[in-house]
């Protein structure tokens, strides 16, 4: 009686193949590698702040780091109130523009939306600058005096030195700040969640959409019990994503805002801090020390963005949307 061995099954690669797993390959680890040597740069030129500055680093509020007295505590909120004041708008609006598109909009001008998404996110951050400089600051503050002559009695929309019973009051108090930058930036990351988002509910499987309309649901009961649901993940790593380029925007956000270097939680209130636009603001003057000092800056934003992006990838990944993809 002779015992069956298992036939040894030899794999044939087309070259074409090897070759394309071999450029693939080689271009994730170069993608990994710059980034970790970004991140190792980074942590290089900021040892000599961190030395000096220790864990006071992340709870001082002032940026004098030629005096020893410097840190990023009000940066930091600063940089994260105008990311969250850029995903309550941005959010709402992309989902209802994915919405639309992959279910409302007629089939004739659906990829004429697509592209026009498309394009708004190629648009140059300077652009959207510009726009909220020019234009938009100028004729918004009609809108945050009145949320904050409504909801000022809510801290985070009260106005320092604003009066609810004077016509004639300066609308200065109410420019340049974290709620103009956060709807500047609202606009430029609704593009790349809307772009996400389109994508997540266009891959909700068929077969349900058909059946719960069968069932006699109409449009909106198909979408909120079949297309969310199954986009759910998507929406919140798009959602995250978003939040990860908010928080490094620089240039538009630079150029509305007037930076303070104290904690600033009315959002409404004039003056505002980033860690991006603080880099830009300082970089040109830095002494060497105060260089190492902005490297440290940049060095926390950096690891918040990767965590940030790291995370939605994980939560899409383990969606249904993105099990499927």
């Amino acid at each position: 009686m002779t015992l069956d061995t298992p036939r040894k099954l030899s794999l044939l690669r087309d070259p074409v193949d090897l070759l394309f797993r071999g450029v693939a390959r080689t271009a994730g680890i170069t993608v990994l590698a710059i980034m970790s040597l970004v991140g190792l740069f980074l942590a290089y030129r900021a040892t000599q702040a961190l030395q000096v500055a220790g864990w006071s680093f992340f709870t001082e509020q002032s940026w004098e780091p030629d005096a020893g007295k410097f840190g990023i505590a009000a940066v930091l909120v600063g940089t994260i109130l105008i990311a969250l004041v850029a995903i309550v708008i941005a959010v709402p609006l992309a989902t209802g523009t994915a919405l639309y598109i992959t279910d409302y909009a007629p089939r004739r001008i659906k990829q004429t939306l697509i592209g026009l998404v498309d394009l708004m996110a190629a648009i140059p951050s300077v652009v959207y600058g510009l726009w909220g400089f020019f234009f938009l600051q100028g004729n918004i503050t009609d809108i945050s005096r009145w949320i904050s002559h409504t909801f000022g009695w809510i801290p985070i929309f009260a106005v320092d030195g604003a009066d609810p019973n004077d016509p004639l009051a300066s609308s200065t108090v109410y420019t340049s700040s974290t709620f103009i930058a956060g709807i500047v930036v609202a606009l430029m990351i609704a593009p790349i969640i809307t772009s996400i988002m389109r994508e997540v509910f266009s891959q909700a499987p068929v077969g349900e959409r058909e059946g719960a309309l069968a069932l006699g649901s109409t449009k909106w009961g198909m979408i909120r019990s079949v297309v969310i649901p199954f986009g759910l993940g998507g929406m919140i790593g798009g959602t995250m994503l978003g939040l990860g380029r908010a928080l490094g925007e620089t240039i538009a956000v630079y150029m509305i805002i007037s930076p303070v270097f104290v904690i600033q939680p009315h959002i409404l209130q004039a003056g505002a801090s980033s860690v991006s636009s603080l880099i830009a603001l300082k970089y040109g003057e830095a002494t060497e020390f105060g260089t190492s000092a902005l490297m440290a800056a940049g060095l926390a934003l950096f690891i918040m963005t990767l965590i940030i992006n790291f995370a939605a990838s994980a939560i899409v990944a383990r969606s249904r949307s993105g099990a499927s993809s």
